[in-house]
């Protein structure tokens, strides 16, 4: 029997559900079972085109409230998604494989998000006045234009929120494209944005695959991009909106270094081989996934993670106890594995994982994976696996695990881990990288995250999360001199 939660043909442009223009459709597969269980439609140029119209056309209105008035939307935005976390992150663990009780948890980001952009709007300033060397000069911050928001697969949701709750606190207007794989979810942001009563043409979705992506960033009425994905695919974003003199975004890949400094305490230190070196199954582009340790304590930890990791229950999403699920799907999980068997061809050892758990017959599963023996020079350190799959490389020296840390062409996080706060403090100013936590797992939402190096440009979250949506007019006078 069909469901039709799972089969969607329409895209919500200008406040309503409209059929989508072409027929063909994006086949759901669920991870955890290799099964087809939904679609929804393939967005073409003309679906592009009739959100941005839609869009642009809602800019002025929308553009000329009161910041305080498009905070307000965002509040009411916040309530209705609320009422959808349940739903959501269901939905989104039979799209993606994250295990349920990591999805509610992301889910509850969202409204959290857009209450924090609200306040910003709150405190928004569209103009200043100043006094200058020559007269006087009032500067005016006015939003881009309409938004291109593009998210990935690996947490739907919370990376929407990022991106559109700024955008429309500083008056822009957008059209939200999600990934292919978790396009379902994003018809419940719809409904919560239609319930919010956004005017029309405020907020759009779109869904499909990378040629929709491609339409919406080519388009001439889109000011912006912003974007969260792979460092391949933002390059080629980045040169689009660079012929076109778009603004960009870019939050893209990492390959992050987590050092643990040698009076580390294990016991201390165990939660964050869940949170922060394989959260969502490995799927998280600020993961730690190359751990440095001091040599004396080596093989203590390299044994001490290999056990925490085997030891975590791994299963069906919907299960609540297990904390590892499937990969997204066939492609990611034939990527994992070859990267599991290039670390044998490079002379790595793998001290737990290594393939297909056992018992495993359907399903993209990988077993939790640690290496040892590993060099900074072989590929399973320095390419970014997307999985859940951990290298461990010793190290003699601080001096000598930063520069390790810092010989990456990524910089997107990194973390150090040390009870003493000071010191680890010390070390983490020397990393060369966009977001470094002290024994923490992630940054909170009210500081700047983003990439430096091939993890991307520009940040988000923290109270300067409008200024990438806003571009700065003056307008100067000088004294008109006396008859």
């Amino acid at each position: 029997m069909t469901d039709d939660r799972y089969h969607r043909s329409e895209h919500f442009i200008n406040g309503e559900f409209r059929p989508a223009h072409s027929n063909a459709r994006i086949e759901l597969v669920d991870p955890a079972t290799e099964e087809v269980f939904g679609s929804t439609a393939f967005g073409d140029a003309a679906d592009v085109d009739d959100a941005v119209r839609a869009a642009k056309a809602a800019l002025p209105a929308w553009s000329a409230l009161e910041p305080k008035e498009r905070g307000d939307y965002l509040r009411k935005l916040a309530d209705a998604m609320e009422k959808r976390i349940d739903v959501i992150a269901e939905t989104v663990s039979k799209e993606n494989g994250t295990p349920i009780s990591l999805s509610k948890a992301m889910q509850g980001m969202p409204p959290a998000n857009y209450r924090y952009f609200a306040g910003l709007a709150d405190a928004f300033v569209p103009e200043e006045h100043r006094e200058t060397m020559a007269g006087d000069a009032f500067i005016q911050r006015m939003p881009v234009g309409v938004v291109g928001a593009i998210v990935p697969w690996n947490g739907p949701q919370p990376l929407i929120a990022w991106k559109i709750g700024p955008a429309l606190a500083a008056g822009c207007t957008v059209v939200v494209k999600p990934a292919a794989e978790t396009s379902l979810d994003a018809f419940y942001f719809a409904e919560a944005a239609q319930e919010a009563g956004f005017p029309p043409g405020v907020v759009n979705m779109i869904t499909g695959g990378r040629e929709t992506g491609a339409k919406l960033v080519e388009h001439p009425d889109v000011a912006k991009i912003a974007f969260t994905g792979s460092t391949r695919a933002g390059r080629q974003i980045a040169e689009q909106c660079g012929k076109d003199f778009k603004h960009v975004t870019l939050e893209l890949g990492g390959k992050s270094a987590g050092i643990l400094l040698d009076d580390v305490v294990l016991e201390d230190f165990k939660p964050f081989v869940m949170s922060a070196l394989t959260p969502n199954t490995g799927q998280t582009c600020r993961a730690l996934t190359r751990i440095l340790a001091p040599r004396e304590r080596y093989d203590e930890i390299v044994d001490f993670i290999a056990d925490t990791m085997k030891s975590t229950p791994l299963g069906e999403p919907s299960n609540p106890s297990n904390f590892y699920g499937p990969l997204v799907n066939k492609s990611q999980y034939e990527k994992v594995m070859s990267y599991l068997d290039l670390g044998k061809s490079e002379g790595a050892e793998i001290v737990t994982g290594g393939g297909r758990p056992e018992g495993f017959d359907k399903g993209y599963y990988v077993a939790p994976t640690v290496f040892k023996n590993v060099t900074n020079d072989m590929r399973i350190a320095r390419e970014e696996i997307f999985g859940p799959v951990i290298v461990v490389m010793p190290y003699d020296s601080i001096d000598e695990a930063i520069e390790i840390a810092n010989d990456s062409e990524y910089g997107l996080g990194g973390g150090v881990f040390s009870p003493d706060e000071d010191r680890a403090t010390d070390v983490a100013r020397r990393i060369v990288s966009g977001t470094v936590s002290v024994n923490a797992a992630s940054c909170p939402m009210d500081v700047p995250f983003g990439g430096i190096k091939n993890s991307g440009m520009g940040r988000e979250l923290g109270p300067d999360a409008l200024e990438p949506y806003t571009v700065t007019k003056t307008i100067f006078r000088t004294p008109v001199a006396s008859a």
